[in-house]
């Protein structure tokens, strides 16, 4: 049934087991292939149930999981959940739309592998992104750009929405949040009177766009914080910044990954919140509040 040749347990993470029972789903048995799929929808249950419970909650015999586990290398239930429950112990969370991935390995044609290829550099991204980063790192940055007097957030490319949805999203609370360049402007224009009581958040990946390096540079000059995203460590806006952000931007397709540069700039803007004063969750509301009396939203039946 498998090419499986020596325990599974030796060694393995959740992930190597998930991914063994998605490929393996098209030759198990209805059953087999029951428990299996409950496993791959729901692998965070599998580290705190006991095999009884994961049978009751799959509507399947016990012996059917230790089936299972012995279909794909293991002993027996116990190593099968072994795995799960050193993640839980380690504090590893899973991402629930994990399982749905790992399900589509089985899928044949060259779109499904992409699909998988895509989602599983996606779920890499974040997870090396936010591995290299703490919460003081974050607040530090986040303590900067509330005590600014003003923060303009520039990307170019592929990152120039990206700066745009931040400062749109800071908006509703703050004022003092600006997306640049501006229409019709340029970087080095927008920085024209930006001094040491400003911050720039910085944002560009290989290849690295020369008008963002040279806003840095600029803003340097001037006394501007800058907070820089990138690629690398070696990045010269990471090189340059007050605080530096590695984003990984891996990805199968020709363009980079946006994923974990999103991701960290919504980290970022909570963080922000977090340190602001009360008043700017009230803004939030507010703001809202008028979203709906203006009919700007569809109300609700």
């Amino acid at each position: 049934m498998n090419s499986i040749s020596v325990p599974m347990s030796d060694g393995a993470d959740s992930i190597q087991v998930l991914t063994s029972l998605s490929e393996e789903l098209p030759q198990l048995t209805p059953e087999l292939r029951k428990a299996a799929s409950y496993v791959l929808e729901n692998p965070n249950d599998v580290g705190v149930s006991s095999i009884r419970e994961i049978a009751d909650a799959a509507d399947v015999k016990p012996n059917t999981f230790v089936r299972l586990a012995r279909s794909i290398g293991f002993d027996g239930y116990e190593g099968f959940r072994s795995p799960f429950r050193e993640e839980i112990r380690k504090g590893v969370v899973n991402f629930p739309d994990r399982a749905r991935w790992l399900q589509s390995i089985g899928r044949s044609g060259k779109l499904g592998g992409l699909y998988r290829n895509m989602v599983s550099a996606a779920i890499t991204n974040i997870e090396e992104t936010f591995a290299g980063i703490d919460e003081r790192q974050l607040m530090m940055a986040a303590k900067t750009i509330w005590k600014s007097r003003q923060t303009l957030t520039l990307g170019v490319g592929v990152n120039s929405s990206n700066a745009q949805n931040f400062s749109y999203l800071a908006s509703t609370g703050m004022k003092h949040f600006h997306a640049i360049p501006r229409s019709g402007s340029t970087p080095i224009d927008d920085l024209a009177w930006a001094d040491k009581r400003d911050v720039l958040i910085a944002i560009t990946c290989k290849p690295y766009r020369s008008e963002v390096v040279e806003a840095v540079r600029v803003a340097k000059e001037q006394g501007v914080k800058v907070i820089g995203i990138s690629d690398s460590a070696a990045s010269p806006i990471i090189v340059e910044a007050d605080h530096g952000f590695v984003v990984s931007a891996d990805t199968p397709q020709f363009f980079p990954s946006s994923v974990s540069t999103i991701a960290l700039l919504e980290t970022l803007l909570s963080f922000v919140i977090a340190v602001a004063t009360p008043n700017v969750v009230s803004r939030v509301e507010e703001f809202h509040d008028r979203r709906h009396q203006l009919g700007i939203y569809e109300e609700e039946c």
